[in-house]
């Protein structure tokens, strides 16, 4: 028996990446804040369980106390292998660095950087105690890596999580545990985010011309199709602990 834990379940490429897992034998629990009753279904049909757990990722006590929720429900059924992806994310607040409220960034910073690294560690720690394999991947952006006018805390958020991503991997193969921690940055999707995008003035991205024009043009990959890549690459054999993957690579 396998299990996944996926957030931001409910929607977009958490969604696609749920029901996948679900449609190939993997147990899965989301996290998310709304549910998702299609999954539910999709569970049904494939004899699989999906759990869904309402769960706001900017409360750090909160997140801390489902841990333990899900950590309860998953290691009493002695599963084989457990997967973890992170994928809930904001790109709010989207604005001139100089003009973000404190507030605004505390939040950013605990749902794009701060959840991840909670949920992995606890659960690094949590599989390496039982014996269980944990595959992690955490969804990283282009933007990690190239700097956007009115993206400051994107940016940053995500370039934290490709070192931590990196670091984790690091000792987990010093400990020589069988534990492995990847990022993949899925690209350009049609997802609720990117209409978050379209909708920014140019005084708050520069760019924001050159992302109406993805979702004109057409350019917007699918989620289940993103979602495929993700999911075969955490569940093959030959995943490079560390690595930073990219999509497009494979589409």
């Amino acid at each position: 028996m396998k299990y996944a834990i996926v957030t931001g379940a409910s929607k977009g490429l958490g969604e696609s990446i749920a029901k996948l897992f679900l449609e190939t034998g993997v147990n899965v629990i989301g996290l998310s804040r709304s549910t998702n009753d299609h999954l539910s279904a999709i569970a049904r049909e494939n004899n699989t369980t999906y759990k869904h757990i309402s769960c706001d990722l900017a409360d750090i006590a909160v997140l801390e106390q489902t841990c333990k929720e899900i950590s309860e429900a998953v290691f009493l059924e002695n599963p084989t292998a457990v997967y973890l992806v992170n994928n809930a994310g904001i790109v709010e607040p989207i604005e001139q660095s100089m003009h973000i409220k404190p507030n605004d960034l505390l939040t950013h910073v605990h749902v794009n950087s701060v959840a991840p690294m909670v949920l992995t560690n606890y659960f690094l720690n949590e599989s390496t105690e039982k014996g269980v394999p944990l595959i992690g991947a955490n969804i990283t952006s282009g933007a990690a890596e190239s700097p956007m006018y009115g993206w400051s805390a994107y940016c940053s958020t995500k370039a934290s999580m490709n070192m931590y991503t990196k670091t984790a991997a690091l000792e987990q193969e010093e400990l020589s545990t069988d534990n492995k921690i990847i990022a993949f940055s899925p690209g350009i999707m049609d997802t609720e985010m990117q209409k978050k995008i379209r909708s920014s003035s140019k005084a708050e991205f520069a760019e924001v011309e050159k992302f109406k024009g993805y979702k004109q043009n057409n350019l917007l990959k699918d989620t289940d199709l993103v979602g495929g890549v993700l999911v075969d690459i955490i569940t093959s054999d030959d995943i490079q602990n560390g690595k930073i993957y990219y999509a497009r690579e494979y589409l």
